[in-house]
């Protein structure tokens, strides 16, 4: 439990944010066309964020570390974070912010393209230690670079934190983040960078996921699929929670995959993740 007397579980979250722009188009694009959108709306997001959003949402006391531009961005982002209960760390940067352009088909089934933008440091990481410190539960992901994941996994490991890796978007995870990271939940795709490790819970979609040490597979629940954005990320956010309450990760998985079911049946990242009572029954 983390050490503000709330009871609660406290969860130290680092990750990308920016400005997310969401389009519902009736179908992708072919080679050189142009489509007209049928609706279009925009929001703070990023992986690291809505995984913050995620675990926030399930009850957790959350930190999150996140850099940003000097375009006005970080108020949209800090004003959601003070919504949410979270505790936001907001690194200040030249340059812009981090953008994404989200575009969703009437099946559900997205297309997503990322501006990287403003990002953290090994000394942004350093100055976050005292959070993770008094963390249950660290959570990382691919969006930040590796000296940035790496500082903050050596720092948990050094206070006996558990660290979860979401490794998204896909690229060659170093060889000392495989030693720090206690469980990673890569999609299908990106499990092929961590072959041979079992301490992965791979997220299949709408199929479920795969606990692959236990060599055991959970099911899906069943949602009519409106937009999968930010699935995943609500996955790990409320996988982390759960494990940090004390369940199995098996039970902690189904929990996380019911969590994510809610969000597929909504429009959205951040917006669409679900509270604790949508989805848990404890």
């Amino acid at each position: 439990m983390d050490g503000t007397g709330s009871g609660k579980v406290k969860i130290a979250c680092v990750g990308l944010v920016g400005q997310s722009l969401f389009m519902t188009v009736p179908a992708f694009h072919a080679a050189e066309e142009t489509l007209t959108a049928l609706s279009m709306f925009d929001e703070p997001g990023g992986k690291g964020f809505n995984q913050a959003v995620a675990a926030a949402r399930a009850g957790a006391d959350v930190s999150f570390l996140g850099a940003v531009g000097s375009e006005g961005y970080d108020l949209s982002a800090a004003a959601f974070c003070e919504h949410e209960g979270i505790k936001c760390c907001l690194a200040k940067k030249p340059g812009r912010s981090a953008c994404a352009v989200i575009m969703t088909d009437l099946k559900g089934g997205s297309r997503v393209t990322v501006f990287r933008g403003a990002e953290l440091d090994r000394g942004d990481a350093e100055r976050f230690a005292p959070e993770i410190a008094s963390a249950d539960l660290l959570l990382l992901n691919s969006e930040v670079p590796d000296e940035v994941n790496i500082a903050c996994a050596q720092a948990a490991h050094a206070c006996g934190v558990k660290t979860i890796m979401n490794p998204a978007p896909r690229r060659s995870v170093p060889d000392i983040l495989k030693k720090l990271v206690d469980l990673f939940t890569p999609n299908e795709y990106e499990a092929a960078e961590l072959e041979g490790m079992n301490n992965c819970v791979v997220t299949l979609g709408s199929r479920g996921c795969l606990l692959k040490q236990e060599g055991a597979f959970i099911p899906a629940e069943p949602a009519v699929t409106v937009d999968a954005t930010g699935a995943g990320d609500t996955f790990t956010g409320v996988l982390a929670v759960m494990l940090a309450e004390g369940e199995t990760l098996y039970e902690a998985a189904v929990t996380a995959n019911a969590a994510a079911a809610v969000t597929v049946s909504r429009k959205g990242a951040a917006s669409a993740i679900p509270y604790r009572q949508e989805y848990c029954k404890k």
